[in-house]
């Protein structure tokens, strides 16, 4: 009689991924180190390739690609072992599946404050009110996660009360932008990948940031200001992190995209959702709960290292970056 087959374990299956480190100069001994812990997991390593040049790209840093097989009870452990790695070498190595090797997302979502620039601009507000130090303590604990979202928000615009217009619109291109942000739109544009900046912040703010690098969506909060001063209110719906992941959503099904075409790059706990809703999520110099959470992390590279997540060369990204001078301004 013939014996009825055993039903195989999802869990033990392999699964391909992809592993990047990124370091300004990869050594020897640091990619030796990484290996040695994708090889305790079980992994097996099918094959590597060079995203810069060996070493040092012409970008100043170094980025080597493996792609290798895990079974998939072991992708958590592993991506939390490549995390720990990371932090004690300085260096961003991190996990893909390889359903994200297939090139460029169709469209990249961000956050602002703290991803796309290099400070949050509530706090800033806040310093030219007055209340520096009682809103960047809810800020901080709102980021970690420790706050609801918008009763955080509330009580921080609250604090801004009385604040005049003049100051508001002070801060207008007065934060300098995340290093490499300028090559990463410009690269994206070129190769007619969509942009979108879905924050928490203002859209005075970012309005001008649109402008600036050419991003084609931008929801934010309205901050409420009349008879030339700030009410301590916001005009409309809050952009929590439900907001930005319905955001997310609805603008995929605008552009007839799949959720799994979309990227999202996000550094605070309100970023979560719309980090793993997407297809490809990354905590940009993020908080730890946020780097812990998310499908992937980037901590000590500038914005534009997303272009290797993408699968690009140096190479590739030097022959957009030429395509991107050559096309006509907005």
């Amino acid at each position: 009689m013939k014996l009825p087959s055993a039903t195989p374990d999802p869990a033990s299956a392999p699964m391909p991924i992809r592993i990047l480190c990124m370091q300004a100069i990869l050594d020897p001994e640091t990619l030796a180190a990484a290996r040695q812990r994708i090889l305790a997991m079980g992994a097996v390593i099918e094959g590597e390739r060079w995203l810069t040049a060996p070493g040092q790209g012409i970008f100043a840093r170094g980025c080597l690609e493996w792609t290798a097989t895990i079974p998939a009870s072991e992708v958590d452990s592993l991506r939390q072992s490549l995390l720990s790695f990371a932090e004690a070498s300085q260096t961003d190595c991190l996990l893909l599946p390889t359903a994200h090797s297939q090139r460029l997302p169709a469209m990249v979502a961000f956050d602002m404050d703290s991803t796309l620039i290099q400070g949050e601009v509530i706090d800033e507000l806040a310093r030219l009110a007055g209340v520096g130090q009682a809103v960047s303590a809810i800020t901080a604990a709102a980021m970690r996660g420790e706050l609801v979202f918008q009763e955080s928000f509330r009580r921080r615009v609250a604090l801004l009360r009385g604040l005049p217009e003049q100051s508001v619109l002070s801060l207008i291109g007065s934060i300098p932008l995340m290093p490499g942000a300028e090559r990463l739109f410009a690269v994206l544009h070129a190769l007619q990948v969509r942009t979108a900046v879905l924050s928490g912040g203002f859209t005075f703010f970012g309005r001008q940031l649109q402008h600036r690098l050419g991003i084609q969506h931008l929801h934010a909060n309205e901050l409420d200001i009349r008879d030339g001063r700030v009410t301590g209110e916001i005009r409309g719906e809050i952009i929590d992190g439900a907001r930005k992941a319905a955001l997310l959503g609805q603008l995929a099904a605008s552009h007839g995209l799949h959720l799994h075409q979309t990227a999202a790059v996000g550094d605070g706990a309100n970023d979560l959702p719309m980090l793993r809703l997407s297809g490809m999520g990354v905590a940009f110099h993020a908080k730890p709960l946020v780097r812990a959470s998310a499908q992937s992390a980037i901590s000590h590279q500038p914005l534009d290292a997303l272009l290797y997540l993408f699968g690009l060369t140096d190479d590739e990204i030097a022959a957009a970056e030429q395509q991107a001078r050559a096309l006509p301004s907005a």
